[in-house]
């Protein structure tokens, strides 16, 4: 089965960054998706069968815990799976997307930190022996 996988981050280069990471990982990769905020994310969402979500949380217009209390608050979107990779600092913060099912990344991190989370967060049948 492949993965579909929405990327939103502002920035392009951490885009390219984190779909190079999920190239390496194994993982059993679709389509890819990418959005520069939380408000094209969700529009990526509207149009497209997406299977993974991975989220920056400080962006302009509609920034990452916007989006994903958003995706929350939709049944066609509640169940699916959030990785949050940022540089978010607040331990607050941090606990309260956990808190809503979040899994979280620190930007910068590793190819097999990134392989981890989603192993455990996917299981390892998506990904490729």
């Amino acid at each position: 089965m492949a993965v579909n996988v929405l990327i939103v981050d502002d920035s392009g280069v951490m885009r390219s960054m984190i779909r190079k990471a999920i190239e390496l990982s194994g993982l059993a990769l679709g389509d890819v998706h990418q959005a520069e905020n939380g408000r094209e994310g969700l529009e990526v969402l509207d149009s497209s069968w997406i299977d993974l979500v991975l989220v920056d949380i400080n962006m302009p217009v509609m920034n990452g815990e916007e989006m994903i209390a958003a995706m929350h608050a939709r049944e066609d979107f509640r169940s699916i799976p959030i990785v949050v990779v940022s540089t978010e600092g607040s331990r607050t913060r941090i606990e309260r997307l956990e808190k809503a099912g979040v899994r979280f990344i620190h930007k910068p991190f590793s190819p097999e930190k990134l392989r981890d989370t989603l192993k455990d967060l996917l299981g390892s049948e998506v990904f490729h022996a």
